[in-house]
């Protein structure tokens, strides 16, 4: 990877790119609401478990398709993996949660300098962008290689629910990193079987993920959109 690329995915992961994700738990305050989530063992087994079961399973996956498309300018098949993925999302708050990711991104590259001018062509041209989606072309735009996107993506990801759980469980922050080394450790595992050509077929079998996601939406009192 040249430098520039590796500056702009270290930009891309960093909880300084505004984009709201941090204000998202992605269904985890509805876990510990319930007390599904109660201490660092709790925390570290429900970020392994939506990794395995929805993240690496299928969101990945899009992410991964989307980054071929955006390489090859294929318009159609984007906007059709943009729809698949939109779809794939079982409550009101899992997709208004991408969907909020993803229009902030879009306007935030509508001041950035550099970018091509078909990156913003295409995105105007989709009406509800989701975060694989900008996320994906964004990355390709600034030539990153789409494994090491896949990483980054992941791990933003990961830190989020981090930061969320020493929010609302609460962990402290030696917690909170020896969580992130093991999930780290799990995102290098699957980013490798991804470049050994060994990843499953997509699948986004999450039901509990749906139902605490859904259930956060009349949830009495939340610190987080989703």
């Amino acid at each position: 990877m040249s430098m520039p690329a590796l500056m702009r995915l270290l930009q891309l992961a960093s909880q300084a790119f505004p984009i709201g994700g941090y204000s998202h738990s992605q269904g985890l305050e509805s876990a510990v609401e319930r007390g599904l989530v109660k201490d660092e063992q709790g925390v570290a087994d429900w970020i392994a478990d939506v990794l395995e079961f929805s993240m690496a399973s299928y969101e990945m996956a899009s992410l991964h398709a989307m980054s071929v498309a955006w390489g090859a300018v294929d318009v159609p098949a984007l906007l059709r993996l943009n729809e698949q993925f939109l779809a794939s999302r079982e409550s009101a708050e899992l997709r208004s949660a991408t969907l909020q990711m993803g229009y902030s991104m879009r306007a935030l590259l509508d001041v950035l300098p550099g970018l091509p001018a078909v990156l913003h062509d295409v995105l105007k041209s989709i009406e509800e962008p989701s975060l694989p989606c900008v996320w994906s072309g964004t990355a390709t735009a600034w030539s990153i290689d789409p494994l090491d996107s896949m990483s980054a993506y992941v791990w933003s990801w990961a830190e989020n629910q981090v930061l969320v759980a020493m929010k609302s469980v609460p962990i402290g922050q030696s917690s909170a990193q020896r969580i992130l080394l093991r999930i780290g450790a799990d995102i290098a595992r699957r980013i490798g079987s991804w470049a050994a050509h060994e990843s499953e077929p997509p699948s986004n079998f999450a039901p509990g993920l749906a139902i605490l996601s859904a259930q956060h939406e009349t949830q009495y009192s939340r610190l987080f959109r989703s």
